[in-house]
């Protein structure tokens, strides 16, 4: 059965074995989730006029809470649920850029913000106590920790059913399917739910919750991947197992494949006997340990003792921002979400502010402030928590002398230990320091106070010279007051392997030290890559160089990074996953490989955001490859009529890609249209390296690197040598 225990009767049926969730996660006498299990009344805040009364509950399953009104109906108070495995952080206090504008207005203590992974909204508390805000703000933490503690199997058993008669509801089954990694349409699975539940009380007994996993997990294309390795079409044993193992290019041994049974597989007589049937096999082929980037990779695997300049740097470019450039607003949780990804560089436009204090915005535009001191108070907290290497902090400048001051302050106060503020001792000045040797520190870029000797054009030019033609950026040449440096001694001292200095020549650029930086426009580094591209991977293999995107990008998008990774350069916004970590200083070998792909079919495709609901997409997919000119492809399916959940396409595509270690591959998924351009739908970028063969899924991302999940792609990979 689906997950369910039993136990033999005196009679000798088999009878359900309560399973309680919260013994399971080993919490069911904390005093913190004791309280989340009674219930909060709060008051959910969006501004200082909109406030209104909730009530937030967690759910027996341990996982799930509900934020509800009064007077909601059943059906919007589940869509206001969310599961703790949805969840980013829990911050604590005003830290929100809601709570913070009503700080004189309400106690600190007794607010709470829960943010989100991906694009769904933050959620703003105010609880009766400031000891109930703790109970919430541990217990989430809590229910986090062991969560994501909890290995497949223990998931597997976290059965969520306390009911007595040991039926489960659609909550139930849905939360059971979030626990083990199954995400489904939810306007299809309570369809199927209610098909299944003929006795429609709500309820499914073992008999229809079979049924009802069987048909949710139907997939004719995997169907025909396990009838070609089981020995009787029915179960695949573990020598089955091992055999598709193989082909697929992993750990092919009979241990491997019994954890596998163990860990996938939920009907507990194959489980018994080691064998796998076509719902366990289903779920394993969906689980993110099949999917088609390379887990490994997910980890720093490269050696991480070359100089800094020998590594693309994942970076974010007006990082305070949460949607344009124009009109979006400025949040600290923007800094959250992109440190939480792995980001190593962040961005900090930074202007004079009221009473003293700097305030990091889009100057010369109607975007939302936000205070300096909480980015940094922000950057402090979450600066190492998904990767220990060094972090940049690129100041984009504006400010007076005196609120720069101020800047140093807060940077020295806050980051304490973690701001490097003198060279490490005993290392070479001729390279730069390795990420190994920066781990846990955090490096300020700006002017140094010297460039006011060696550069004296653009001594006065502190405020944004690298960035000329952004919108909304000032040029600083129109600012300029000769002979009257614009930089405080404080902020100055900070700056020590990331010196800003503008870009001159090539020739110039060879001669300074390699801590100097320089920042080159999206348009000057394309001409640069193009006219001068082996003197641009030669500054890059000892200095570091930093692209911003056109000013003209008034959404924010980004440009295609990839001639600029092809010389070198270091930092440029990215969300492609795998390019945090990857060497671009040292010798790139030169082999030619074939890249068979097939792109079967895909799997709940989501419509364009602005169609109506009752339209019906018609997909197709783009096969990319980006890497050094010769390598740049791109191949297309046909397009598939009014099928968006399970459209097939089964065509094989042949690239012979020349420099694997330089190329991406590129998923692009789009809505066919006769008359006008294609819909995105969505994408996925991996570097060539990272990709695994075989029977894999891609999981699609929106444009901005946000899950699209349950959203997928299934596909065949095959590399061979040319």
């Amino acid at each position: 059965m689906l997950g369910a225990k039993h136990k033999k009767n005196r009679a000798g049926t088999s009878e359900p074995k309560a399973i309680d969730p919260l013994r399971n996660l080993g919490i069911q006498d904390d005093e913190d989730v004791k309280q989340m299990l009674q219930g909060s009344s709060m008051v959910k805040v969006r501004s200082a006029r909109w406030q209104k009364q909730r009530t937030l509950k967690l759910l027996d399953d341990g996982v799930t809470v509900w934020c509800q009104s009064q007077k909601t109906s059943s059906r919007a108070k589940e869509q206001q649920s969310f599961s703790v495995m949805e969840v980013e952080c829990v911050r604590e206090g005003c830290q929100s850029e809601t709570l913070r504008r009503m700080a004189d207005s309400v106690p600190e203590g007794r607010c709470l913000t829960v943010v989100f992974k991906g694009p769904r909204k933050s959620l703003d508390l105010l609880c009766s106590s400031q000891e109930e805000a703790q109970h919430w703000v541990r217990g989430i933490r809590t229910l986090q920790e062991r969560v994501d503690n909890m290995t497949h199997k223990e998931k597997l058993d976290q059965y969520p059913s306390t009911n007595r008669d040991d039926k489960m509801s659609y909550e139930e089954v849905q939360t059971l399917l979030r626990m083990i990694n199954v995400d489904l349409s939810d306007q299809y699975a309570r369809s199927l739910f209610q098909k299944c539940d003929r006795s429609a009380d709500g309820r499914l007994d073992h008999e229809e919750i079979e049924v009802f996993c069987k048909e949710l997990l139907r997939r004719p294309e995997l169907d025909a991947v396990f009838i070609r390795y089981s020995a009787n079409s029915c179960v695949l044993s573990t020598v089955d197992l091992r055999d598709f193992l193989r082909e697929q290019g992993e750990d092919a041994s009979l241990t491997h494949s019994q954890s596998l049974i163990l860990t996938y597989e939920l009907n507990e007589w194959a489980q018994r006997n080691q064998f796998m049937t076509p719902n366990g096999f289903t779920i394993y082929m969906l689980s993110k340990e099949n999917c088609v980037f390379n887990p490994e990779h997910l980890r720093v695997y490269q050696d991480m003792n070359q100089p800094l300049s020998h590594y693309f740097i994942s970076s974010s470019h007006n990082t305070y921002l949460t949607k344009d450039q124009l009109t979006g607003d400025s949040s600290t949780e923007s800094y959250i979400r992109a440190l939480s990804h792995g980001c190593r560089c962040v961005e900090l436009d930074c202007w004079d502010g009221d009473g003293g204090e700097p305030v990091i915005y889009h100057g010369h535009t109607l975007t939302s402030k936000v205070p300096f001191v909480e980015v940094i108070k922000t950057i402090n907290e979450y600066a190492f928590k998904a990767s220990p290497y060094p972090l940049i902090l690129s100041l984009e400048n504006h400010c007076s002398v005196e609120q720069q001051a101020v800047m140093a302050r807060h940077l020295k106060a806050i980051l304490g230990d973690k701001l490097l503020l003198k060279p490490l001792p005993g290392l070479k000045s001729t390279s730069l320091p390795s990420p190994e040797d920066l781990k846990g520190k955090i490096l300020v870029k700006g002017k140094k106070e010297k460039v006011v000797e060696e550069y004296p054009s653009s001594s006065s030019d502190l405020d944004s010279s690298e960035e000329e033609g952004s919108y909304g950026k000032s040029s600083g040449k129109k600012d300029k007051k000769p002979g009257v440096s614009k930089l405080s001694p404080e902020l100055s001292e900070l700056v020590v392997y990331t010196r800003s200095v503008p870009f001159k020549s090539f020739e110039h650029a060879a001669k300074n030290p390699p801590t100097d930086m320089c920042s080159f426009s999206e348009s000057e580094a394309l001409r640069l890559s193009k006219d001068s591209g082996m003197h641009f991977v030669r500054l890059n293999c000892h200095q570091i160089s930093r692209i911003y995107p056109s000013g003209q990008r008034f959404q924010s998008s980004n440009y295609n990074p990839q001639e600029m990774w092809n010389t070198g350069c270091q930092i440029g916004k990215s969300s492609t996953p795998g390019i945090l970590e990857q060497t671009s200083g040292q010798m790139v070998y030169i082999f030619s490989v074939v890249l068979v792909l097939k792109v079967i079919s895909a799997q709940q495709l989501p419509k364009p955001e602005w169609d109506k609901p009752s339209s019906i997409v018609d997909p197709q997919v783009l096969v990319e490859i980006h890497g050094v000119p010769i390598d740049n492809i791109k191949k297309k399916t046909h397009h598939v009529d009014n099928n968006g959940f399970n459209p097939r396409w089964d065509c094989t595509f042949n690239f012979t890609v020349h420099v694997p270690d330089l190329a991406l591959v590129r998923f692009v998924v789009e809505d066919h249209d006769y008359t006008s351009s294609n819909d995105f739908l969505g994408q996925f970028t991996l570097p060539f390296t990272s990709l695994r063969t075989g029977y894999r899924h891609v999981r699609l991302l929106k444009l901005d690197g946000s899950s699209l999940s349950p959203a997928s792609l299934f596909i065949h990979v095959k590399i061979t040598p040319a």
